[in-house]
Parts: C-alpha cells; structure tokens; sequence
C-alpha cells in the first residue's frame, strides 16, 4: 500500500499513515518501501500485480534511462520483471532492434512495432508473471551473443550481492548475463530495503546499475570499487521539485 493510497482511504494526514508504517514495520509485521509499505518475506516474492503497483513513477523514469543507453541497430535481452518492462516501454517506438525476452508482458508491448525484431525465448511459461523459466529457455538462451543485457534483481545487499527467489529464474539470469557484452542492472531503490534467498551475482558483474535513487553509501562504494556506473533516474515530480 502506498502512504497517498491510505490517506485517501482513511481521510487522515500523510503523517499519521507514515508514523503508523513505521510502528508496524518495527513490530516486523510489514517492510518499509519508497512511498509506502508492503508485506515483508524474505523467502517468497510478492504477486506480479502488487510489484506492478510498486514504486510506478520511480520504474517509469528508470525505464527512459536505461533505454536512452541501448542505440537504435542494438541487440539485446530484457529479462523477467516489472521494472524491464518498463524499459520496454521506453523502447518500444525505436526501430531496427533485436529484442530476445523471456518475459511474455514484454512481448505484448514489443510486438506491434515491425521495426523491432522479436525472439521469444523458448521454456516452460511460470502463469504468475508470464515468464519462460527452467533449462529449456538457459538453452535458448546459450544460442546467442547480444550487445546489451537488461535484469532486475528482487534484492541487493549493502556488500552488492544480487538476490532473488527462484533458482530456476536466477539460473536464466546467470544465462543472460553470460551472453551479453554489457548488463544493465535495474532496480529501484526499495529492492535496499529487501532480502530473497538465491544469489543472483554480484554487482561487480554489472557495467550500469539505473536506479531511482542510491542513498546507501555502502552500496556505492562497492560500485566505486569494481567500475560500476550507478545512474539516478529520478521520476519526473521528483525531478521538478529538484528543479523549483
């Protein structure tokens, strides 16, 4: 639930929802996010629709900027998640791409520009976030050396691990990875806030990590260490506050 959400429903100020966030995130029974709260697990993800609802303007404006980063004649895969399919919508009006997905909401939104050359990615479909997963689709993959790699992560830890909940995803991620020549990491800020049981990687491997906003200076720091460009893509309110 969002803090704006809640004081819409509950017709009480922003600051009353914000300080009861707090106390029940204290108690453990909810995890703080940018803008409001969810239900915390460190063991199973949220449904595909919740994460959908999450930090929407904070994807959106970390969308543009990853997609301002892949030129036009590029070939690339965008991988599972909420946030990549937000850069598919930033690129989904460019034209001579190579677009390889695993992620069936990114091909509905590629699909109608012929200018964009489309492979799905091959696998079993997991129903809760249309996504190809499992060794047939580590296969596919394998078939293919891209220019650019797109991936999400559920969770990153201040030392720069990057989490997520399912192996047979992480084990499609380590694919993508290893058959791209540069991985573009992104995640919003909240994914600090979060913990998942199955290492990903770490940051080190990524060449540009998009975000919303790095406030942890930990996590920058081991950024700083292995060359890892961190891009803050603010949302356009935030950015017009910036600017007053």
């Amino acid at each position: 639930m969002t803090v704006e959400d809640l004081v819409s429903r509950l017709n009480v100020t922003p600051q009353t929802i914000r300080k009861d966030l707090n106390d029940l995130c204290e108690r453990g029974y909810l995890s703080r996010v940018h803008g409001g709260a969810i239900l915390g697990s460190g063991v199973e993800n949220l449904q595909y629709e919740a994460r959908r609802r999450l930090s929407v303007e904070e994807k959106a404006a970390i969308g543009r900027e990853a997609a301002a980063r892949i030129p036009d004649g590029a070939s690339l895969f965008i991988n599972i998640g909420t946030t990549t399919e937000e850069v598919a919508r930033a690129l989904a009006g460019r034209t001579n791409l190579l677009v390889l997905t695993n992620n069936l909401n990114v091909v509905d939104i590629l699909c109608r520009n012929p200018a964009i050359d489309l492979i799905v990615v091959g696998g079993r479909v997991r129903h809760a976030d249309r996504a190809a997963v499992g060794p047939t689709a580590v296969d596919f993959i394998r078939n293919f050396k891209v220019d650019f790699a797109v991936i999400g992560a559920s969770a990153i830890d201040e030392d720069g691990s990057l989490l997520d909940f399912d192996l047979n995803e992480v084990q499609v991620s380590h694919a993508i990875v290893e058959n791209s020549r540069s991985v573009i990491l992104v995640a919003d800020r909240s994914k600090l806030t979060r913990s998942a049981p199955v290492r990903i990687g770490h940051i080190g491997a990524i060449d540009v990590f998009v975000t919303d906003y790095l406030d942890s200076p930990e996590l920058a720091a081991v950024c700083a260490e292995h060359n890892v460009e961190v891009v803050n893509a603010l949302p356009e309110s935030e950015a017009e506050d910036a600017q007053d």
